[in-house]
């Protein structure tokens, strides 16, 4: 089943002004959300709902919602600073 990928105004911004290298590579990747929203390396989120994913030194913050079948992207950014 495929899940339909969302990506907040925020995120969508925040990746944008990341280097073309990196959004070449963080773009399958959250492609990659609709056939498998917890691919292997993904985690869950302590102290906060989500889930993480690993892309390099980059991270891809997002929540799924299995009853509708969708992931959301709430944020992306350097590891060092996506969290805060």
């Amino acid at each position: 089943m495929t899940y339909a990928v969302f990506i907040e105004a925020r995120a969508d911004k925040a990746l944008g002004k990341l280097p073309r290298e990196v959004q070449e590579r963080l773009d399958p990747a959250m492609d990659a959300l609709a056939e498998n929203p917890r691919p292997a390396g993904s985690r869950r989120l302590s102290g906060r709902e989500g889930y993480r994913m690993r892309v390099g030194d980059y991270r891809v913050l997002y929540n799924v919602d299995d009853a509708e079948m969708t992931v959301t992207v709430t944020r992306v950014g350097h590891r060092g600073s996506i969290y805060g």
